[in-house]
């Protein structure tokens, strides 16, 4: 594996977070694998480079920061409001390029002003970027999960559904698919008859003791990772998922609400006209989008640089709100990229909810930039 060399921009970048108040924070290279491979999404999980602890635990080289930081914090017990700047090497398996690479980025924990958090990630992201390639224009695309989760919520689907479809945000592949199974259900593949007349009643009391005597006489019940009853719960929930046919109406407008892509500017209007027309309350979801559109505003970001996509997403699991990546305008290369993610720390161990945004600089593909035409 090369050795990953530091970009010679580094150190200006160092003195910009000193200068937008945050602390240095390092955390080690070896990871344990656990939080990734729960959190961080298919895409990131066939990357990593794994490997095991003398007592056998799994652990990992380091493929990101956020996680990483937030486990430390959490450890430390230091206090919030915090922000934790960040420069070291990451690695991941079948990229592009270096499979050991540095990153640098920004993250800001437990500011309850979340428009004003959210902004900051943004201003921060494009203030480095133009700091690193002086001179260059760059274009951002920005996505919101949490008004999707609030239109997949407002069209009355099952949870179960709900939560598929979330899982999938930013997925366009995996989105169609689903909207496919919810226009056109396929039959379930059919079940002992015993354990179909169980469902069909909707004895789960009965089915749970069922699959454990079945446990229980192929030894299965000591290794399982799942109680009977909750085998039981899922088997109902596919069932009950799999009859689901989403109306189409509400199939049209859950699609007209993915194709939405304009510019940032233009974004709020659309989305209030879009609830006023398909008849959904968004009230919640609406206002933080406009409030995060005002503290845009106030912090100067230039709207015309920003496209709002509403199926933009990042190939990470725990995005709960804003996400955004930003790029050099007219290549496709992202050089930065962040969002919104307050629902990770309590998952990482944190005793009281904090919320939290963050962006990471690819600064070898930076690096690349430089050497090109502006």
């Amino acid at each position: 594996m090369p050795v990953a060399k530091l970009p010679t921009f580094a150190p200006d970048l160092i003195a910009l977070f000193e200068k937008r108040g945050t602390s240095r924070i390092d955390t080690p290279v070896i990871q344990p694998a656990a939080p990734f491979l729960d959190m961080a999404g298919e895409d990131l999980r066939r990357r990593i480079f794994l490997t095991e602890s003398d007592t056998g635990a799994s652990l990992c080289l380091r493929p990101e920061f956020t996680i990483p930081v937030c486990l430390q914090h959490i450890e430390s017990a230091t206090g919030t409001p915090k922000r934790y700047a960040y420069l070291g090497q990451v690695f991941r398996q079948r990229r592009e390029g270096a499979n050991e690479f540095y990153q640098a980025g920004i993250e800001d924990l437990g500011d309850r002003d979340v428009a004003s958090a959210d902004a900051r990630a943004i201003s921060d992201a494009f203030a480095s970027l133009k700091l690193a390639l002086p001179g260059r224009k760059f274009t951002a695309t920005l996505g919101d999960q949490s008004v999707f989760e609030a239109v997949v919520k407002a069209l009355g689907l099952p949870t179960g559904w709900q939560k598929r479809l979330i899982h999938a945000f930013g997925n366009a592949m995996q989105i169609e698919m689903l909207l496919g199974e919810l226009a056109e259900p396929q039959p379930a593949q059919p079940l002992a008859a015993d354990i179909e007349a169980m469902l069909a009643s909707g004895s789960l009391d009965a089915l749970a003791a069922h699959v454990e005597e079945t446990m229980h006489a192929t030894g299965y019940l000591t290794n399982a990772s799942r109680t009977p009853r909750e085998i039981a719960n899922r088997l109902a929930e596919k069932r009950a998922l799999a009859a689901t046919r989403l109306d189409p109406r509400a199939l049209d407008v859950l699609e007209e609400f993915l194709s939405l892509d304009l510019p940032f500017a233009d974004a709020a209007a659309a989305l209030a006209g879009f609830a006023d027309a398909a008849g959904l309350k968004l009230d919640g979801a609406l206002s933080r989008f406009d409030a995060r559109a005002a503290a845009l505003a106030n912090a100067g970001v230039d709207f015309s640089a920003i496209t709002y996509r509403a199926a933009f997403g990042r190939p990470l699991d725990y995005y709960t709100g804003l996400v955004f990546e930003i790029a050099e305008a007219g290549k496709p290369a992202v050089l930065a990229g962040g969002g919104r993610y307050d629902r990770m720390l309590t998952l990482l161990g944190a005793t009281d909810h904090i919320p939290a945004v963050g962006f990471s600089l690819w600064l070898d593909r930076i690096e690349a930039t430089k050497g090109e035409a502006a």
